[in-house]
């Protein structure tokens, strides 16, 4: 009997209005590479982690199967053609999963710097009986709500507030489950699984798992890398 083993889907349909026209973000380039080969090679580095399927732009299924090639080593890769919207291209790379998998990563490919240890981290915390899990982090901004006319509401408690990052983990059976229910799309997939009334426990997040959303993301992600490459990590 085969043991179990654990997947990372990867969606990277997505365009980036948000970081300028251009290529789709996943396929921007950072330090002369595009982020989703970083990204890729990121959770392929955590032994932890044993296939990556990556729901690649419609269309463009080919350029990144040629682009992803040869670029990890550790772990088997997967492209299929990504859905409409996050949701749909979750739900497709979930469909290829093959049975042997019983704990499913989701992460964002606009996250290209994770640190292996937190894909380590997650998988371990969904292995040690959380079905849904989740990397976080303190918020240290003043968090205030505000009224339909832009005027404060009230100031929240920011010491029970976390900023939530990827990779999210859950045991296949959840996720699954999660998708089968959905109605409508989610940001995030530990939103839906809230949504069946499941707990999801927070483990600490990462500085470094940071999002890259708008071109000054761009500028952080580009100095993280150059102090990694001074320092022979990558």
């Amino acid at each position: 009997m085969t043991e179990p083993r654990t997947a990372v889907l990867v969606p990277a349909a997505g365009r980036g209005e948000r970081l300028g026209p251009g290529a789709p973000k996943a396929l921007r380039l950072l330090g002369g590479v595009p982020m989703l080969v970083h990204a890729v090679r990121a959770l392929a580095a955590s032994r932890a982690v044993d296939l990556v399927v990556v729901a690649a732009p419609e269309g463009d299924v080919d350029e990144v199967s040629t682009m992803l090639a040869n670029q990890v080593d550790s772990a088997e890769v997967t492209i299929v053609s990504g859905g409409d919207t996050r949701q749909g291209s979750v739900a497709r790379a979930l469909i290829a999963l093959p049975d042997d998998v019983d704990v499913v990563l989701v992460h964002d490919a606009a996250r290209p710097l994770v640190p292996a240890e937190l894909v380590s981290a997650v998988v371990a915390a969904v292995r040690g009986g959380h079905s849904a899990v989740v990397p976080g982090l303190a918020v240290v901004d003043t968090m205030k709500r505000i009224d339909e006319a832009d005027d404060v509401a009230d100031t929240i408690d920011r010491s029970t507030l976390r900023a939530i990052q990827t990779p999210q983990g859950f045991t296949r059976a959840v996720l699954q489950q999660a998708h089968a229910l959905a109605d409508d799309d989610a940001t995030d997939d530990a939103g839906l699984v809230e949504r069946l009334g499941l707990s999801v426990h927070v483990i600490p997040g990462h500085e470094e798992a940071f999002k890259v959303t708008r071109p000054f993301d761009i500028l952080v992600a580009e100095a993280v890398l150059a102090r990694r490459r001074a320092a022979g990590a990558v």
